[in-house]
C-alpha cells in the first residue's frame, strides 16, 4: 500500500509540474485582470502631450502583470518617419497608430484583424474604425477630438466683449482687430503666436486647412467619398481670411514665424492672448493645476469662422486620427499581450480615468466619462442644429511632403505678404495635392 501511495503521489506531482510548465496567457476575464505574464507590449505613441501619463500607465501594468510595456513617443510631426524606422528594427512596435485611409494603404499588411477581439467588443461606435479593401478591421479609434478657436472668456470680457458677440467672420474680425489695437492698454493681445516650426505648423497645414477641404466636400460630396485626385481651391480665400487674422493680430511679427521658437500654449496659459487655435486635447493642460498646467477656468471653443455664407450655423471640427493597430507580424505571444493591455486600458476604472483626463473622451463602454468642456461645446453646437465639420483633412495625399510644401510657401508669404506670394500658397495647396496624389498612387 505504501508503494502504491508513493506512486500516486509521484504521478500527481509530475502532472502538476507539467501543468505549471505549460501555462499560457489567457483572454481577458472582463474585470480588467490578466492572468499570466507572457509576451511584451511596445506602443509607438502618436500624441507627445500624453507621454507622461502613458509612461505611468505602462509602469502600472508591468507592476500588475509582469508584462514589460515600452512606450516610445514620436516627436510632433515625425510619426510616419519614426514608425517606418521602428518597423525595420529587431523588436518593432506591437501597437501603433493607423489614423487614416492612406495609412491603411501603407500599413494594412502589418495590421492584425481586430474583428471579434475583446477590445473591439468594448467599442460604443464604429464611426472611427478603419478597414482595408477586404473588410479587415485594421485599426480602432481610441479617442475622438474636436478643434477650433479656443477663447479665454475672462480676457474677452476685460476687453469689453462676450462670446455671443462673435457669430461669423465679420464679427470675429472686428473683435480681434480691436483687441490687438489696444494690446498695450489691455495687457494682452488677440491671438497667440502661429509658429511654423514642425511642432506647431500642423495646426495650420492640417487643422486650419480642413475648412478649405470641408467646404469643397460639401459642394461635391461624391468626389470626396475617397481621396480625390485633385482639388479646386475654391475656399482658399477663406483660409487666407483666418490666416491673415492670426498673424496680423498677435504679439509676434509674421516675418519671424518660420524660425519658430514660440510656445503658443504657454502664451495662452499665461493669459497673454484671448484666442488660440487648437483642440480638445489642450483641455487638461489649460484647465488643470500643477507644475505643467495653467488652471484656467473660463474657456470655450468657437468654430472656424472664415467668411463662408451661412457660417453662423457652423460647428466645430470633429473626428480623429487616433486609431490603434496591432502588429500582425509580431509573435503570437506579443499580439496577445498587446490585446490584453489594450483591453485593460479601456476597462480598468482607474486607468481609463487617467486616459480620459488626457485624451478627453474614449469611445468604450466601460471608459470613464469625459470632463472636457471643449467636447461639451462641440456637442452643444450639434444639439443646436449647427453643422459639424468632419476631418476631411485626413484625405491629404502623401501627407508629409504635401504639408512641407505648404509650410515653405506660407513662410514666404509671411515674410513678404504680397498677392504673388499668396498665389504660391494656393499653388502648394491645389497643384501640390495633384502632385502628391500621383506620387502616392502611381
Amino acid at each position: 500500500m505504501k508503494k502504491y501511495l508513493a506512486l500516486v503521489l509521484a504521478l500527481v506531482m509530475a502532472l502538476s509540474l507539467v501543468a505549471c510548465g505549460n501555462k499560457t496567457a489567457e483572454e481577458p476575464s472582463g474585470d480588467g485582470d490578466t492572468t499570466e505574464a507572457a509576451g511584451r507590449v511596445f506602443w509607438l505613441n502618436f500624441k507627445p502631450e500624453a507621454d507622461g501619463t502613458l509612461q505611468k500607465v505602462a509602469a502600472m501594468y508591468t507592476e500588475k502583470t509582469g508584462v514589460p510595456v515600452t512606450i516610445q513617443t514620436a516627436a510632433s510631426g515625425t510619426y510616419n518617419e519614426t514608425l517606418t524606422a521602428a518597423m525595420d528594427k529587431e523588436a518593432p512596435p506591437t501597437m501603433f497608430v493607423v489614423g487614416n485611409q492612406a495609412a491603411v494603404d501603407t500599413w494594412g499588411d502589418y495590421c492584425y484583424d481586430l474583428t471579434g477581439t475583446p477590445i473591439a467588443g468594448e467599442l460604443t461606435t464604429d464611426a472611427y474604425n478603419l478597414y482595408d479593401a477586404d473588410g479587415k478591421l485594421c485599426s480602432i479609434g481610441y479617442c475622438y477630438e474636436c478643434y477650433g478657436i479656443i477663447v479665454n472668456e475672462d480676457l474677452l470680457a476685460k476687453a469689453g466683449y462676450q462670446l455671443s458677440d462673435i457669430t461669423n467672420f465679420e464679427t470675429l474680425k472686428a473683435v480681434v482687430e480691436d483687441i490687438h489695437s489696444r494690446a498695450a492698454e489691455l495687457g494682452f493681445d488677440a491671438f497667440t503666436s502661429s509658429s511654423m516650426s514642425s511642432d506647431s505648423s500642423w495646426r495650420f497645414t492640417g487643422h486650419l486647412a480642413n475648412l478649405e477641404y470641408y467646404y469643397e466636400s460639401v459642394d461635391d460630396p461624391d468626389a470626396w467619398k475617397v481621396c480625390p485626385p485633385s482639388i479646386k481651391g475654391t475656399y482658399m480665400q477663406n483660409f487666407k481670411n483666418l490666416w491673415d487674422l492670426y498673424i496680423n493680430n498677435s504679439a509676434v511679427a509674421p516675418s519671424t514665424l518660420a524660425a519658430g521658437g514660440y510656445d503658443a500654449q504657454a502664451e495662452f496659459g499665461k493669459e497673454q492672448a484671448v484666442f488660440y487655435q487648437n483642440g480638445s486635447w489642450e483641455w487638461a493642460a489649460l484647465t488643470g493645476t500643477g507644475a505643467d498646467q495653467y488652471g484656467l477656468d473660463n474657456l470655450s471653443m468657437i468654430p472656424f469662422y472664415c467668411g463662408v455664407a451661412g457660417e453662423e450655423k457652423a460647428g466645430l471640427n470633429c473626428g480623429t486620427e487616433n486609431c490603434w493597430a496591432v502588429n500582425a507580424k509580431a509573435s503570437a505571444e506579443d499580439i496577445q499581450a498587446t490585446l490584453d493591455f489594450m483591453y485593460w486600458l479601456v476597462t480598468d476604472a482607474e486607468v481609463s480615468r487617467m486616459l480620459v483626463d488626457e485624451f478627453a473622451v474614449m469611445p468604450y463602454k466601460q471608459a470613464a466619462e469625459s470632463t472636457c468642456g471643449f467636447l461639451a461645446d462641440a456637442n452643444a453646437y450639434a444639439a443646436e442644429g449647427n453643422y459639424v465639420m468632419p476631418w476631411v483633412t485626413n484625405f491629404q495625399p502623401n501627407v508629409d511632403a504635401y504639408r512641407e510644401a505648404i509650410v515653405a510657401a506660407m513662410n514666404q508669404y509671411d515674410n513678404d505678404p504680397t498677392d504673388a506670394n499668396w498665389e504660391q500658397v494656393k499653388t502648394a495647396f491645389v497643384d501640390g495635392w495633384a502632385v502628391q496624389y500621383a506620387a502616392a498612387n502611381g
